[in-house]
């Protein structure tokens, strides 16, 4: 394990929430350095440079993160004339999904913009008391140049081979269920403006969450977690079929997703991960018993919202922490975990990075919203190099051909922003 800190002085740092009036499309607000973002719809958080910033890598860097940022929010001095989840001392983060992966990260901006219920704030963060600065729409971004698309390391081929494999393992009860990854590389002319495909993203996936930190972004539709002063939510996505754009079709597809016994076992055995890791830490808790289907404009998912009360938080625990106990998910990793991890480990051959950990963000109160960073992409070396993530719930039905077709459809919404 490794952590590593950085502040640009000495000193707490100087907080300012103040509300303004309705700033537009938050997205539109970012300068093209140093840009973080999460965007649900019209509402979310927009921010810019780096008043303080985490790296950590290992097993720990969950609880070396919670760790630092409750010593940071406990020195920080604060007027938040806004009080709403999101206002104040907030930094955004993202995670690797495995212990060994190196890139987890938590951003404290020096320039914060929300917007939440029609209520619109400016948060400035810094050593001293710094000028509220003006709150204009940026430049339109270059649109990617020159975009080339190829496998990964891994070609189509040989990753069918792995999925092959892994349904022989579950055959052989070694497991439930595992989630099996694969890359597509784009390769630039240019040096990507990741706001153009940001812009896009949440544009075509307004239901999704728009994100961006560190040069990883996409538009995810899963909610790890939400902890909104004391109320908990997480979104489960698992079992999938592509939309065919017949509205007729889909419906009939949507009807025979909801009864397919292989995407219903694939979905329980994701809801039950869940509730089992929030029930801790929650005094009452809500897990329907039968998913909806959750429409998106390329694909369409059994999903289920898990909610719960955690009354009042122990031993400090926030929304990274609960975070931290989901991760990773039945819907990410499989069943059981830490078979399902081990395996991934053995045959994938992919370095996931961030791809599948949690993204999101946290306030000095303890609220936030940590999503699954899915249906993403990690800008890499110069800038013109981008690597695309999908990936699939393998259980014991799976057909390679048909899991290989399920992840081009989830590489869809990142491509499209690209091309």
């Amino acid at each position: 394990m490794s952590t590593s800190a950085s502040v640009d002085a000495v000193g707490p740092l100087v907080v300012r929430s103040t509300p303004i009036a309705d700033p537009g499309a938050l997205l539109d607000l970012l300068p093209a350095d140093e840009s973080l973002a999460w965007v649900h719809r019209e509402d979310g958080l927009v921010g810019w440079g780096r008043a303080a910033e985490l790296t950590c890598t290992g097993a720990n860097r969950f609880a070396d993160a919670a760790d630092w940022w409750r010593d940071l929010a406990v020195h920080a001095v604060v007027r938040d004339d806004v009080d709403r989840p999101g206002s104040g001392l907030v930094a955004f983060g993202s995670f690797t999904f495995a212990d060994d992966g190196h890139g987890s990260t938590l951003v404290v901006p020096e320039v914060v913009i929300g917007r939440r219920d029609g209520i619109a704030w400016l948060t400035v963060i810094g050593t001293g008391i710094t000028t509220m600065p003006d709150v204009t729409a940026t430049e339109v971004p270059p649109e990617p140049v020159g975009v080339t698309f190829a496998d990964g390391p891994v070609d189509s081929n040989t990753w069918q081979g792995m999925v092959a494999e892994a349904v022989r393992r579950i055959n052989a009860d070694d497991l439930d269920k595992v989630v099996l990854a694969r890359d597509l590389v784009a390769d630039l002319d240019e040096v990507l403006d990741v706001r153009a495909p940001l812009t896009r993203l949440a544009a075509q996936y307004p239901s999704c969450w728009t994100f961006h930190v560190d040069g990883f972004f996409g538009s995810t539709p899963e909610m790890l977690v939400r902890l909104e002063r004391g109320l908990v939510t997480s979104r489960v996505l698992a079992g999938t079929i592509r939309r065919t754009g017949d509205d007729t079709h889909d419906l009939a597809l949507a009807g025979s997703l909801a009864r397919s016994s292989k995407d219903l076992e694939e979905h329980e055995y994701a809801v039950r991960s869940v509730a089992d890791s929030l029930a801790p830490h929650c005094t009452s808790m809500n897990v329907p018993e039968t998913p909806f289907v959750l429409h998106l404009p390329n694909v369409m998912h059994l999903a289920t919202d898990v909610t719960g009360v955690t009354g009042v938080m122990k031993n400090g625990a926030n929304a990274l922490t609960l975070a931290a106990s989901l991760h990773p998910s039945a819907a990410v990793g499989g069943t059981p975990t830490r078979d399902a991890v081990a395996l991934i480990s053995e045959i994938e051959l992919l370095d996931r990075g961030r791809y599948a950990g949690p993204v999101g963000w946290i306030d000095a109160r303890g609220d936030g919203e940590w999503g699954i960073g899915l249906r993403s992409a990690q800008i890499e070396g110069d800038g013109t190099t981008v690597r695309l993530f999908a990936g699939c719930g393998i259980v014991a039905d799976s057909v390679p051909a048909d899991e290989l077709a399920e992840s081009n459809a989830k590489f869809i919404p990142v491509r499209d922003a690209l091309a």
